[in-house]
């Protein structure tokens, strides 16, 4: 056989075949399509697929197979997709004036969040302070585009961050913590009362004991309510949880001085977040590292640590030890000076605390020099 022959054939056959896998799958996707009800949605890759192949085919051949859409909606993506293929108004710029830089807006909004009764011109006049020239009216757009109402509907309005912002003066919380101390009878557990005023975050520990029954409580609220050197005073707002030990003759006498009480709901130590703060401060940076020895030592470790707390410039030393900064050893040796007098005072010898009330052997000079260390690395 010729080899022109045989080509002849081959090609053949392999149209025949072609033919008839296309013919049997035309007939399959009009069964299918008879079986679908409604219009079939497609996405936007099926869209593009069909396109490609339907021009390629061209519209005679698509009124044939096409059955889903029309041969012009085919077409009609396909012109779409080259009409996208040579879109170029994504980098054509808009006439006009340029936009506000996003520092600046950021800027703008900032001030009319903060400063409630401020109007477009005074941000105007606050911005040209700092160096920025802007109009009214494009303070006006920046505020509707991030949903601020004018100065007249913002007096009268306030978030809750500034309400209380404006009420921390006269705002006190109280809570409890807990600390293990060593006695003579073993490892008793003392239960800590302290009250933080929120705008100033003053400290002031009211008591100390392993007991904290009803009259104990009745005592300090005494204490923190008295006219001349409470650490209440009447008009004020008193937080506190829903804790068993804050019984009703503390909560009568609380309401008797002219505290208006807050109780906050159930599992809730989030609303009393700036108490539950400073418990996490004086555990991590101060309790933690100790052990104590009798109530005394408890109850000195603690004012020391509050006046460490509320000294400004060893807050402000704090935050630069947070960032790295290098900080001198004067006041460590200072503070580990009074503390090793401290221990050596009251452990040396035979003189144990006197709420134990019985002598003890004289601490060991090892441990003292740990806990003086510790104290070190706490007040540094």
């Amino acid at each position: 056989m010729d080899w022109k022959q045989l080509l002849v054939y081959i090609t053949g056959t392999v149209d025949q075949e072609l033919l008839l896998r296309n013919e049997y799958l035309v007939t399959e996707n009009r069964m299918l399509r008879n079986q679908i009800k409604g219009r079939v949605r497609l996405s936007d890759g099926e869209r593009k697929a069909l396109a490609e192949i339907g021009h390629k085919l061209g519209k005679q051949a698509l009124q044939e197979v096409a059955t889903i859409v029309k041969p012009d909606t085919i077409l009609g993506w396909h012109r779409t997709l080259v009409a996208q293929k040579f879109d170029g108004s994504a980098q054509r710029k808009t006439p006009g004036r340029p936009t506000i830089d996003p520092e600046l807006e950021a800027l703008v909004v900032r001030m009319a969040q903060e400063n409630r009764t401020w109007g477009y011109d005074r941000i105007v006049g606050a911005l040209a302070n700092l160096g920025y020239t802007i109009s009214d009216q494009t303070v006006g757009n920046i505020l509707k585009r991030h949903g601020i109402p004018p100065a007249p509907e913002r007096k009268i309005t306030t978030t809750w961050k500034e309400f209380i912002r404006t009420h921390m003066e006269v705002l006190v919380a109280t809570d409890f913590f807990t600390a293990e101390v060593w006695t003579l009878g073993g490892l008793v557990t003392y239960y800590v009362l302290f009250f933080i005023h929120l705008g100033s975050r003053k400290i002031h520990v009211a008591g100390i004991t392993p007991h904290p029954d009803e009259a104990w409580m009745v005592q300090v609220a005494r204490n923190v309510t008295m006219e001349e050197w409470g650490f209440l005073a009447p008009g004020q707002y008193l937080i506190h949880d829903r804790d068993t030990k804050f019984c009703a003759a503390f909560q009568h006498l609380i309401d008797e001085a002219g505290i208006e009480r807050v109780v906050l709901p159930p599992r809730s130590p989030n609303l009393n977040a700036y108490a539950e703060r400073w418990v996490r401060s004086v555990k991590e940076e101060c309790l933690s590292r100790l052990i104590l020895f009798g109530e005394d030592s408890l109850r000195h470790i603690l004012n020391e640590y509050v006046d460490h707390y509320q000294q400004p410039l060893d807050s402000l030393r704090r935050k630069d030890s947070l960032r790295g900064a290098e900080t001198t050893g004067t006041e460590t040796t200072e503070i580990s000076v009074r503390l090793e007098n401290y221990f050596a005072s009251h452990f040396e010898g035979s003189a144990f605390p006197a709420s134990c009330g019985r002598p003890t052997p004289p601490l060991p000079g090892q441990l003292l020099g740990a806990l003086v260390h510790c104290q070190a690395e706490i007040f540094c």
